[in-house]
C-alpha cells in the first residue's frame, strides 16, 4: 500500500505517513496504474512529428528532383527519347502525395499529443498506410496499432480525451 500524498509504502495499520505526515484514514490506497494508451499517447505523438517531419524532407526532395533536375534532362545531354516530361509528373505527383501524407501525419501527431477524440481514428489510418513505409513507417504503424487497435484502447483514449475536457474547462 501507499500513501496518497507522496507515494510512500505504508504498512497496513499505520496511523500517519512516515515520509510526508498525512494521516491514513481507512486502508492506503494503491499505487494507480496507468494504461497502455496513457503510457504511449505522448511517445506515439512524438514520433507521428518526427516521421512526418522525415516525410516532408522527403517529398520537399521528390519536388525539387521534379522541377530542376528532370525538367532539364534534355538540356543536360540526355538521349531525345528520354521521358522527361512523365518523370517530371511521376516525381511531382508522388512528391504531393508525400507532402500531403506528412502534413496529415503532423496533425494526428498533434491531435493524439492533444487528445483530441478524432486522433485516434486518424492515426489508426495512417498506422495502416505507413505499414508499407519500409522500414520506419512500418515500425512506427506496427506500434500505433498496438497501442490505439484493442476495444479497451478505445474506452482508455475517451476516458483520456474526457478527462482533458474537464480539465480544461475548469
Amino acid at each position: 500500500m501507499f500513501c496518497d500524498r507522496c507515494g510512500a509504502v505504508v504498512q497496513a495499520g499505520q496511523a500517519f505517513c512516515s515520509q510526508c505526515g498525512k494521516q491514513i484514514i481507512g486502508s492506503a490506497g494503491a499505487m494507480p496504474t496507468r494504461g497502455r494508451v496513457q503510457q504511449h499517447s505522448h511517445l506515439l505523438g512524438i514520433l507521428w512529428l518526427a516521421l512526418s517531419a522525415l516525410s516532408a524532407v522527403g517529398g520537399i526532395v521528390l519536388l525539387v528532383l521534379a522541377n530542376t533536375l528532370f525538367a532539364h534532362l534534355h538540356e543536360m545531354g540526355a538521349p531525345p527519347q528520354a521521358p522527361t516530361g512523365f518523370l517530371t509528373a511521376l516525381f511531382t505527383t508522388l512528391g504531393i502525395v508525400v507532402l500531403a501524407k506528412a502534413a496529415v501525419g503532423f496533425f494526428a501527431g498533434w491531435g493524439v499529443l492533444q487528445r483530441e477524440p478524432w486522433a485516434r481514428i486518424l492515426l489508426i489510418v495512417l498506422a495502416f498506410i505507413s505499414l508499407l513505409n519500409i522500414p520506419f513507417g512500418t515500425a512506427l504503424g506496427v506500434y500505433t496499432l498496438w497501442v490505439l487497435l484493442p476495444g479497451s484502447s478505445q474506452q482508455e483514449y475517451e476516458t483520456l480525451v474526457a478527462t482533458r475536457t474537464a480539465n480544461a474547462s475548469v
